[in-house]
């Protein structure tokens, strides 16, 4: 299942700079693609799952985020609500957003993932919690159920203000 997710991304990367430089292409993207995994790869592998750097360390460092910018809207969504980062940040980590965004929005995404200097991990987590700050009030008025329809098909947001706000959480 893991090998899929990362053929579907990487299948989705030669497509993306295909367009943008032809010729070239596969080896640009297999290039991109090693860079773009190699801050996330703990992330794909299963011995790795229950330890701090694996997924579920990443997905604890999320929750962590999130309780240092908006400690309200964290306690809401994992003690309240019930809504852990398992539900619906498992997907956008482990997808790096694709399935969130369209096409567009994934390249400007992934553009800011593979130019950050804090590396791409760092900066995934931000986007992932400026994504949960700018749906706060939904959230905030939300239920289980609610919560977890919104978060898992996240509505249609301006990529600028989205990274605009990620970049300010550093």
């Amino acid at each position: 299942m893991k090998f899929w997710r990362l053929s579907s991304l990487y299948f989705g990367m030669i497509q993306i700079i295909k367009m943008l430089y032809g010729n070239f292409a596969e080896a640009d993207s297999f290039f991109c693609f090693v860079e773009l995994l190699s801050g996330l790869r703990d992330n794909f592998c299963q011995k790795l799952d229950n330890s701090a750097v694996g997924i579920r360390g990443t997905l604890s460092k999320l929750s962590q985020l999130l309780k240092k910018y908006d400690g309200e809207l964290q306690h809401h969504l994992e003690i309240t609500t019930e809504v852990n980062p398992q539900f619906y940040a498992f997907r956008w980590i482990t997808l790096l957003l694709t399935q969130e965004f369209n096409f567009a929005d994934i390249i400007h995404i992934w553009d800011t993932l593979l130019s950050d200097p804090d590396g791409p991990q760092e900066t995934l987590l931000r986007i992932c919690c400026a994504m949960l700050i700018l749906v706060r009030k939904r959230l905030l008025a939300g239920d289980f159920s609610s919560n977890l329809k919104l978060l898992q098909s996240y509505p249609p947001t301006n990529i600028g203000h989205l990274l605009y706000v990620a970049n300010k959480l550093q």
